[in-house]
């Protein structure tokens, strides 16, 4: 029969801590959705052509 946990145990301890996370809100997962978007639409439309011209005549 096992013993009940000392006053102080890390067994005790435990019990009052539960390591769950948060959900992320849909709305939030949404903005992040609309940056990668954007972020990846700047970098094409605007990074790439301009380092494509950097690097084929240097300043």
């Amino acid at each position: 029969m096992p013993t009940p946990p000392q006053p102080g145990s890390p067994e005790q301890e435990l019990q009052y801590h539960t390591y769950v996370g948060h959900v992320i809100p849909w709305y939030i997962r949404l903005m992040w959705l609309v940056f990668w978007i954007f972020a990846i639409g700047y970098a094409v439309s605007f990074f790439l052509p301009a380092l494509q011209s950097e690097l084929l005549t240097p300043p």
